[in-house]
């Protein structure tokens, strides 16, 4: 395993949507950790330890399971080092520790006219398109709430979204 240090990164907290089918994200919330972009680093090295993290899944399966469009997992980034794991040879994807929460799976649907990100609330898949997207405190709070976790208790230590959505 070969690990690899995050380049500098701004000093205020952010928070992350990843996008992963179900079942992927399943093997990523049971082992602690995350990975984009089928195993990019670059998304990883942006991110630093206390981000808020969730993963949305289009699919149930990968590539062409059912359609299932909600978020499945929520966590905090807790690992310092970006590392590569070992998956039987090559290539071997970048990844990072989170601790995840416990949730319930969450429709996107519902969310979609009061997320700030989606810009385009007719075609709302596109915020999506590159595989991670950085948001603002207040939508990710939205987003702990609907796979029923409280953001405040969760994140304590981090920005409040009345903060981030006066400013």
């Amino acid at each position: 395993m070969t690990a690899r240090k995050p380049r500098a990164i701004p000093l205020a907290r952010s928070y992350w949507i990843g996008v992963a089918s179900a079942d992927h994200v399943a093997l990523a919330v049971e082992s602690g950790y995350i990975q984009l972009n089928h195993g990019k680093a670059a998304p990883l090295e942006r991110m630093r330890v206390g981000d808020g993290f969730a993963y949305y899944s289009p699919r149930a399966a990968y590539p062409d399971g059912e359609v299932m469009q909600a978020f499945t997992a929520l966590g905090r980034v807790t690992g310092e080092a970006i590392f590569q794991a070992d998956v039987g040879g090559a290539p071997r994807p970048f990844r990072r520790q989170v601790a995840f929460a416990p949730v319930r799976s969450a429709p996107i649907k519902p969310l979609i006219a009061s997320l700030s990100f989606i810009r385009s609330k007719t075609h709302w898949g596109a915020a999506f398109r590159f595989g991670v997207v950085r948001i603002e405190a207040a939508d990710f709070a939205r987003i702990a709430a609907a796979l029923g976790r409280d953001f405040a208790a969760d994140f304590p230590d981090l920005e409040r979204p009345e903060k981030a959505a006066a400013a």
